[in-house]
């Protein structure tokens, strides 16, 4: 009797997000998702649901599919990328953007910092007014130049520019494309996640990856429009930046993504065996919300609120972050849980509030795993 208890109390709670996905998908939120839910000794759960797009005869979704990452790309490719450079002394977080960065003049801007980009403070709005330039150097003079949208440090807005920013610098100070920064790290993981080596977690896709990738439509202002992207990153800065960027351009599998948030929650306990730069103290460093007012960010992450998109269970010790496609990865170290949940809502999908009520459902619904 009790070992059928036992079981009731652990498979109630997915089969209740399992529900929460597939009622998702019915009223096409999205047409496919992947989730792989876990501690940090290993994956507890991990399934694949619907079809690749909406159309009659579309392929099944695989837990092997890869998808467009998005912002996930922010805190894994670009926050790691600073945090190796910052291990190393290539930079510190109180470094001034303008050492890097020539054109990052003016008295309103001069004393912003590294710091200040990975919390979202250094006074950048969200995205560009016109259409994005042609080129990599016209985008960093163009946010370089850009009008400050409010003071360094007196509010956070979430901001794609600024990750553009930190992408560019991570690039000027290792070395190194971010693309070959980010791999070499992730080299160095597969000792202590093997998964690494078979699951695609990597600026762009190729082959078979490419060719099952769960697909995305481009957005009416992309010049791509009317185009199916399969394995083509969505956002159109990074495509316009070479598909690799410090905001967008990461793709991979949700066991891939499952590996690495198994690496910050180990370190984030105290797993002093996770090398640089996810040291337990360094990862603590990353993840310590912000002292900026008003702000739930920390070092490139997001930490709990009851009304974000982790839902209400998780603990105050909780870090995310979600992707514009319908990604989505969040961390609980005092529960020692992970969860990932990866669509394609932007395949003809579901507007952003319709995807943030699926993801705080499927959070909660696992609020007890």
């Amino acid at each position: 009797m009790h070992d059928a208890q036992s079981k009731v109390q652990v498979t109630r709670p997915v089969d209740d997000a399992r529900r929460v996905l597939l009622e998702a998908i019915t009223a096409r939120v999205f047409p496919a998702a992947s989730t792989d839910v876990g501690a940090s000794h290993g994956s507890l759960w991990h399934e694949a649901f619907g079809t690749l797009t909406f159309d009659p005869g579309a392929p099944p979704a695989e837990v092997r599919t890869p998808f467009d990452l998005a912002s996930l790309t922010k805190i894994i490719a670009t926050t790691t990328a600073v945090m190796a450079l910052d291990a190393s002394g290539a930079i510190r977080l109180d470094t001034p953007i303008a050492e890097t960065l020539s054109e990052w003049r003016g008295a309103d801007r001069e004393s912003v910092t590294m710091r200040d980009l990975l919390e979202h403070a250094a006074g950048l709005p969200a995205r560009l007014i016109d259409p994005p330039p042609s080129s990599v150097r016209e985008f960093e003079h163009d946010i370089c130049a850009l009008p400050l949208e409010y003071g360094p440090r007196t509010r956070s807005i979430y901001s794609d520019l600024g990750f553009i920013l930190l992408g560019l610098i991570a690039t000027l100070r290792g070395g190194g494309p971010l693309a070959s920064q980010f791999g070499a790290i992730a080299d160095r993981w597969r000792r202590d996640e093997p998964s690494l080596a078979r699951e695609p977690l990597t600026y762009g896709l190729h082959g078979v990856n490419k060719a099952r990738a769960a697909p995305t439509m481009p957005t009416d202002e992309d010049t791509r429009r009317g185009r199916t992207l399969v394995g083509d990153v969505h956002d159109n800065y990074a495509a316009t930046l070479g598909a690799i960027a410090g905001h967008a351009g990461l793709f991979g599998t949700a066991a891939g993504v499952a590996a690495f948030a198994r690496l910050v929650l180990r370190a984030a306990r105290g797993d002093d065996r996770i090398p640089e730069p996810l040291s337990p103290s360094r990862v603590a460093t990353y993840l310590t919300k912000t002292a900026v007012p008003g702000s739930s960010r920390a070092l490139g992450w997001d930490t709990m609120l009851p009304t974000s998109s982790c839902g209400t269970k998780m603990s105050a010790t909780a870090v995310g972050h979600v992707g514009f496609t319908g990604t989505s990865l969040w961390i609980d170290p005092a529960r020692d849980r992970y969860f990932v949940l990866l669509t394609n809502r932007a395949c003809r999908g579901g507007t952003l509030d319709a995807m943030r009520m699926v993801r705080r459902a499927f959070h909660d619904a696992l609020g007890d795993r």
